[in-house]
């Protein structure tokens, strides 16, 4: 195993310079050496769908630009790199002193994108824009392919709420963070992350698990201990033993709140054929006259399988995603990549069979018609919109938001309807005195509501 001296290390704005790819560095070094230090354009993009999808939902912006905002090595960096004996000391000393002086656009989060179009593009010194492509790869690929994994559940569920209880099914901690923020975005309607919760501020949401009921023995006293603690918003969960006998316990439970001016707010159906247990649920609720009692399902349930049971008329009113949101079950990675478009000496253009990428610095435009999207239009940078429905570019200037960005970008939508363009961009993209990460000022166009698309579950 590999040996360490030290405790277990989270990715953080203290060491994330060191979140880089080793050839990043070495590149770095030869930018350097050779003095090629002028800026370049580099496009992140995804090259193709991945199955059963037509359109995917940018997210990851925020984590970005936060990446931006704090990068820096330190001594205790400068220190463990000179021991590699790979890098000389002239080049060390650029890394000490570098900062990201970089000019930022980006798609906002929660907005539609689709393949080969820029989701973020940079213009920095050639140094800098190649040593943030590991981290930029990271963390939009794996927030965007979780805000689109959402966006289907969501879609899936129409107007009934499904929440993010994905943080154990995630690949590890740092994952399951920016799951549930991507999933909230996406359409989930809250996480059972607290930590998520507090972070970025999303409803907290959670029942009870069926260990609460094994220890206390049996279901009517587990029943009666947990709404006397929590008498407000209790969820039941019926399928630990006999689901049945469950429903008919909590009738019970129910008119016993009830009496103490409290209501059952939802029983949960957490294995078996949901397609036949909701109903008999539901007609024993009824019969109890516990009509507002909703019924709340879980279990390694996917788009499909919502669309199937809503689509069969299963009587369910929210749901509890678990392993799919941030894993994405069906499609579990994203071919995300980030390449050189522009320099000092022109548009460039990676030629490698099934490879190529589009040159030169570009923008985005789309082409709507009575709100609905016809087409996204790739135009070079300084180039005019499309002129009928049109509306304003896809890439847009970065800047860092507040947390209340979260809720704001969370009804995603395929933006703004067609309208006037925003004031002409330049031409050629500029370098910034400062990070323009850190420029305050207004927060990114925010999306107008929910929008639909035909993107069913297949």
């Amino acid at each position: 195993m590999p040996q360490s001296n030290t405790e277990p290390i989270w990715v953080n704005n203290t060491n994330a310079a060191l979140f880089t790819d080793l050839y990043e560095l070495t590149m770095m070094a030869s930018y350097v050496q050779n003095e090629l230090l002028q800026p370049a354009t580099l496009d992140l993009f995804v090259r193709q769908l991945p199955p059963h999808r037509s359109f995917l939902l940018s997210c990851g912006l925020h984590t970005a630009l936060d990446y931006f905002e704090h990068l820096q090595f330190d001594p205790p960096m400068i220190d463990w790199l000179r021991s590699l004996n790979i890098f000389e000391e002239n080049f060390l000393s650029h890394l000490q002193q570098l900062r990201f002086i970089g000019d930022v656009w980006a798609s906002p989060e929660g907005e539609i994108v689709f393949p080969n179009e820029p989701i973020l593009w940079i213009t920095a010194p050639l140094p800098e824009a190649q040593l943030v492509q590991t981290f930029l790869l990271n963390c939009l690929g794996y927030q965007t392919m979780v805000a689109s994994k959402a966006a289907r559940i969501s879609l899936a569920c129409g107007d009934r709420p499904f929440s993010e209880f994905g943080a154990r099914r995630c690949h590890g901690t740092d994952a399951a963070m920016e799951a549930a923020r991507a999933a909230y975005i996406g359409g989930a309607s809250g996480t059972s992350n607290m930590l998520a919760a507090r972070a970025y501020d999303i409803p907290p949401v959670g029942t009870m698990s069926h260990a609460h009921i094994m220890r206390f023995g049996d279901k009517l006293t587990a029943y009666r201990a947990f709404t006397r603690d929590f008498p407000q918003g209790s969820t039941l969960l019926f399928d630990t033993y006999d689901t049945m006998k469950g429903a008919q316990l909590a009738t019970q439970v129910a008119k016993e709140l009830a009496a103490q001016h409290a209501e059952l707010k939802a029983v949960r159906l957490d294995s078996g054929d949901i397609a036949k247990l909701a109903p008999a649920v539901r007609r024993i609720l009824d019969e109890a006259s516990l009509h507002n009692t909703q019924i709340f399902v879980s279990g390694d349930i996917d788009e499909k399988r919502i669309a199937s049971l809503l689509q069969s008329g299963t009587p369910i009113d929210a749901f509890g995603i678990g392993t799919q949101p941030g894993t994405s079950g069906d499609a579990p990675n994203l071919g995300v990549v980030h390449k050189l478009a522009e320099d000092i000496t022109g548009p460039k253009s990676k030629l490698s069979p099934e490879k190529t990428t589009l040159p030169a610095c570009k923008q985005v435009y789309r082409v709507e018609q009575e709100g609905k999207i016809i087409q996204d239009a790739i135009a070079l940078h300084s180039e005019q919109a499309p002129a009928k429905g049109r509306s304003p570019p896809r890439v847009r200037h970065a800047q860092r938001t507040s947390k209340q960005h979260t809720k704001n970008t969370r009804n995603h939508s395929h933006p703004l309807p067609p309208g006037n363009l925003h004031p002409p961009f330049p031409s050629t993209p500029t370098l910034p005195q400062r990070p323009h990460s850190t420029t305050p000022g207004q927060a990114l166009p925010q999306p107008q509501g929910p929008h639909r698309t035909d993107d069913t579950p297949q």
